[in-house]
């Protein structure tokens, strides 16, 4: 589909946020150079950073402000010529790079040692007096799940955290994973709840920054002809896909830890529940919202091990590349019972979408990246006509893809051309690249500038998460003490065949992947 003429420009272009500083933890890491400096680039490339404003970078290596611009300054050179980065941007504007630049400052210091912190402060009030940004700041956690707590702690110790709105603000981001199992998130959350209120919190997870996952939005509440269709009387189920080509990449002892289901599952994959399945909310107020959200995820009934399967990846072929097995990477135990793969069936106990099964699958090295939100609708006709062969399984999908390309496909029957009447599937599809000229982005754009804004709609609240945590718990419990044989998948494939069983038991199937190599 293409448009009949070139999309118009919204009327209400977002204002720049206000002066701030942004002190980052974990300046030297990967997350903070291969996707937050790239997001603070795109806002400022539109305009939507403040003009007074200060980034400083904390971390503990030695260091220095011109040494860590130049670090950045080569990593963003490789981003760009990288097929496989995040970093969209095929040049970087030197003008724009270098209004950033002039913003950015190195804190070398120990964050587990208080004194930091009262040093800190004192960094952060002479930024606040030379840049006059009015007291406010926003302190991003680009750390270890386990330096969460004790950094809002030390932080709230050096009074650090206290605001007085709506004359100044401090806000804090927080990065996944929130807790590993409900226990721990519950400790997490009632940890920084000493130190910071509810709505100083924002718990970040970037997939629901994409475009098309906020167009969920827009479709089901902006448009008449979806809503009325989006419950059990319509839906027969519901399949979302977050599959990944690459494998733990040099990140064998997080992923030993971790596994696919706590690294995945309560976190991404339980956002794009929510923002699927949750009621209209009173408004789109981020309090409402969130509200709604969290609503849908505490109706999830908790998934007994059987509704679950689990897999870990073999040697095999991705494309032209070879991939090792899982248990051939660095740091990964040769008789690993770790899973790279996760499939759950979910259950939400509501009235829009009781009897309605929701499928959610994730893995390492599997056959095309692709993550996407498919709605398969019941196929409910006065009176059945002929069909080719493929049409039963091919039409009534609804499906949002979410990337590598970002839009939304609908299928449904046509009659094949000729004297008879036959049915065959085709497919409409909207492609966001096709209607908007959209800007490069990495993902953490509109996530970024609703922090600095106090806009909290797109995060978490305590509730969501440990509801999420709670849902899963059986099949934590469960893989936890499971020592015997793993299922195996060979990479480039679509998963264990346990995975197909898991649908096939109910008389259904996994869509095909599709995506990109």
């Amino acid at each position: 589909m293409k448009p009949a003429r070139p999309a118009k420009p919204a009327r209400n272009q977002p204002k720049p946020a206000e002066p701030c500083a942004i002190v980052i933890f974990g300046a030297g890491g990967d997350l903070t150079e291969r996707l937050l400096l790239p997001s603070l680039y795109n806002l400022e490339r539109l305009g939507l950073l403040p003009k007074q404003l200060a980034i400083i970078g904390v971390a503990v290596a030695d260091r220095t402000t011109a040494s860590w611009i130049k670090e950045t300054d080569e990593f963003f050179k490789q981003m760009i010529k990288s097929p496989d980065s995040e970093f969209q941007a095929k040049r970087i504007d030197p003008k724009i790079w270098g209004r950033i630049k002039k913003t950015m400052s190195y804190f070398r210091g120990d964050i587990s040692v208080p004194e930091t912190f009262k040093s800190l402060g004192e960094t952060i009030d002479a930024f606040d007096k030379k840049y006059k940004l009015s007291g406010n700041v926003l302190f991003y956690l680009a750390l270890p799940e386990k330096l969460f707590a004790p950094t809002v702690d030390n932080l709230g110790k050096a009074g650090l955290l206290k605001q007085q709105e709506p004359k100044f603000w401090r806000r804090v981001v927080i990065e996944k994973p929130f807790g590993h199992d409900v226990p721990s998130a519950k400790a997490l959350n009632a940890d920084i709840l000493k130190s910071l209120d509810e709505t100083q919190i924002y718990r970040i997870d970037h997939f629901v920054g994409k475009e098309t996952v906020q167009n969920i939005f827009a479709l089901r509440f902006g448009n008449g002809m979806f809503e009325p269709l989006w419950n059990r009387e319509f839906i027969d189920h519901v399949q979302i896909t977050v599959s990944e080509t690459v494998g733990v990449e040099g990140r064998g002892s997080f992923y030993e830890a971790t596994g696919a289901l706590r690294d995945m599952v309560p976190n991404h994959l339980f956002q794009l529940v929510a923002m699927t399945a949750m009621d209209p909310p009173k408004s789109f107020h981020a309090q409402d919202v969130q509200a709604a959200k969290a609503k849908v995820i505490a109706a999830v009934k908790p998934v007994p091990p059987e509704d679950a399967v689990r897999g870990q990846y073999t040697a095999g072929r991705i494309g032209r590349k070879k991939i090792k097995s899982y248990r051939d990477s660095p740091d990964v135990s040769k008789t690993s019972v770790t899973e790279t793969y996760a499939a759950v069936k979910l259950n939400i106990d509501n009235d829009r979408w009781r009897g309605v099964p929701f499928y959610l699958r994730t893995g390492k090295c599997m056959t095309n990246r692709s993550t996407e939100i498919a709605l398969r609708f019941k196929d409910t006709v006065p009176f059945p006509l002929p069909r080719t062969d493929e049409g039963a399984a091919a039409a009534n999908w609804m499906v949002l893809q979410i990337q590598p390309n970002e839009g939304i496909e609908i299928s449904f029957f046509a009659k094949l051309p000729g004297t008879r009447m036959v049915l065959a599937p085709v497919t409409m599809n909207f492609s966001y690249q096709d209607f908007f000229q959209q800007a490069p982005e990495v993902g953490y754009e509109t996530l970024l500038y609703d922090a600095l804004t106090g806009d909290a709609m797109l995060f978490s609240r305590a509730e969501q998460i440990e509801a999420a945590w709670a849902a899963v718990e059986n099949i934590v419990d469960a893989w936890g003490k499971q020592t015997k044989a793993i299922p195996f998948y060979a990479a480039g494939s679509a998963g264990p065949d346990e995975a197909e069983a898991l649908l096939a038991r109910d008389g259904r199937h996994w869509r095909p992947l599709v995506g990109d190599v």
